[in-house]
C-alpha cells in the first residue's frame, strides 16, 4: 500500500470518529470544511486552481461551501476515501503517491494535532524517508525567507541519506531541527504545532519565526497591486490563513514592494 493511501484511509477513519464539527489546525475550518476541501481538490479541478488565492479564490470558496452544505458529511468522507476519480489526472499511475503523500499526511495531522494532548506518531522508516525526500521542495516554499534556512533531521533512521537540506542558501542562516514529520509540518506553515528547534543567532531566529515574510509568500501571486479581503482569504486558505494575522477588512499590498515586508 502506498503512503498516500495509508494517510488517506487513516484521515478518513479519524474524520468518521470526529464528525464534521471538530477543530483542525486550519484556522476557521472544521473537519467538515477540510473534507469539503479535499473533495474539491480531487473532484472539482475547475475550482481547485483557487485554493492558494488569486483571481479564482472567490469561486473556489463558493464551490467549497456548496460542497460543505449540500453533501452530507459521511458522503464527503466516502468520496475522499475512494480516491481520485478514474478520469482524474491524480488517478494516473504513480500520481497519487507523488502529489498526495504530503497532502494527506499534513491534513491527517491537522485533525490529530487540533485535539488536546496530542503526541507525535511513530512513522515507519519508509514514510519518514519519503517525507524527507519531499522536503527538497521546501526550497520553493522558503525561497522568500528573510534568512538562510537549513533543515536537519534528528531521527536515527536516516538510512544513509544526507541529513541536511539547504532550503535557502543565504547568510545569516538558521538550522531548523526535527524529524522529517515535524520539519514537514513546519515547512507547510503549521509552525505552532511542529516540534522543531532552531539553531542560529537570536536575531536570525526571530526573523525566521516572524509571520510577515510568509504573508508575502502567500500573497505575491502575481505582479501589481493585490487587494485582499482578509476574512475571505482566511476562509479559502484555511490552513495557511494563520499567516494573515487576525485583522479584519481589506488590505492593499504593493507586491512590487513586497521585499519591504521581510
Amino acid at each position: 500500500m502506498s503512503y498516500s493511501r495509508e494517510e488517506r484511509l487513516a484521515l478518513c477513519a479519524l474524520l468518521e470518529k470526529t464528525g464534521p464539527d471538530a477543530p483542525t489546525l486550519c484556522e476557521g475550518w472544521t473537519t467538515g470544511d477540510l473534507a469539503a476541501h479535499l473533495v474539491l481538490r480531487e473532484h472539482r479541478p475547475d475550482a481547485a486552481a483557487g485554493v492558494l488565492g488569486g483571481p479564482l479564490a472567490g469561486y473556489t470558496a463558493r464551490v467549497q461551501q456548496r460542497l460543505r452544505t449540500r453533501i452530507p458529511f459521511p458522503d464527503l468522507v466516502r468520496m475522499v476515501k475512494s480516491g481520485p476519480p478514474r478520469l482524474s489526472v491524480m488517478a494516473l499511475p504513480g500520481m497519487d503517491e507523488r502529489v498526495n503523500t504530503v497532502e494527506y499526511f499534513v491534513h491527517h495531522e491537522d485533525v490529530r494535532r487540533a485535539a488536546p494532548d496530542w503526541e507525535p506518531r511513530e512513522l515507519s522508516s519508509g514514510e519518514s524517508a519519503t517525507l524527507w525526500q519531499r522536503l527538497r521542495g521546501a526550497r520553493f516554499m522558503l525561497r522568500h525567507a528573510p534568512v538562510g534556512v537549513e533543515l536537519a533531521r534528528d531521527d536515527m533512521e536516516g538510512d544513509g541519506q544526507a541529513y541536511r537540506i539547504t532550503a535557502r542558501n543565504a547568510t545569516p542562516a538558521v538550522t531548523v531541527i526535527g524529524s522529517p514529520a515535524e520539519l514537514t509540518m513546519w515547512a507547510m506553515g503549521r509552525t505552532a504545532a511542529a516540534r522543531v528547534r532552531f539553531d542560529g543567532t537570536e536575531a536570525a531566529v526571530t526573523k525566521l519565526t516572524a509571520t510577515n515574510w510568509r504573508l508575502a509568500v502567500h500573497l505575491a501571486l502575481e505582479p501589481g497591486q493585490f487587494v485582499v479581503d482578509v476574512l475571505a482569504v482566511r476562509r479559502v486558505l484555511g490552513c495557511g490563513s494563520g499567516l494573515l494575522g487576525r485583522g479584519r477588512g481589506r488590505v492593499g499590498l504593493d507586491i512590487a514592494a513586497r521585499q519591504r515586508l521581510v
